[in-house]
């Protein structure tokens, strides 16, 4: 598997802990669980109900989530529960946001530069 390598560096985040909450989250499945888990927690069993997948195959998807640090997992009287943990979503969210202002500067000064060469025509 080819693996997104993030820039990183320039905002203090580290980029492996980017990387493997990005990979959890480009997984369809993934992001249902997340979906589901913004509600409350939920059994590994009741998450798995609306996929159509062996639950050995379903755990996996829970691992992921779990070593990302978007979901933690407790045995509870036989039962595994998953708990979404929000603030590791918030610094990928984070992460995005750093680049989204980073790019309307840059952007913003290109208006201003194509602008500019507009007016000496």
């Amino acid at each position: 598997m080819v693996l997104l390598r993030l820039r990183a560096n320039h905002s203090g985040f580290d980029a492996e802990r980017l990387e493997r909450g990005f990979q959890a989250l480009a997984d369809g499945t993934r992001r249902a669980v997340i979906a589901r888990l913004t509600k409350g927690e939920a059994s590994v069993a009741d998450l798995a109900a609306p996929f159509d997948i062996a639950l050995p195959s379903f755990l996996q998807h829970v691992r992921v989530l779990e070593a990302a640090g978007l979901i933690t997992t407790e045995k509870q009287v036989g039962v595994r529960m998953c708990r979404l943990e929000a603030q590791r979503l918030g610094e990928l969210e984070r992460w995005i946001s750093g680049y989204q202002a980073a790019w309307r500067t840059r952007l913003d000064r290109l208006g201003d530069i194509l602008g500019r060469k507009g007016d000496m025509q």
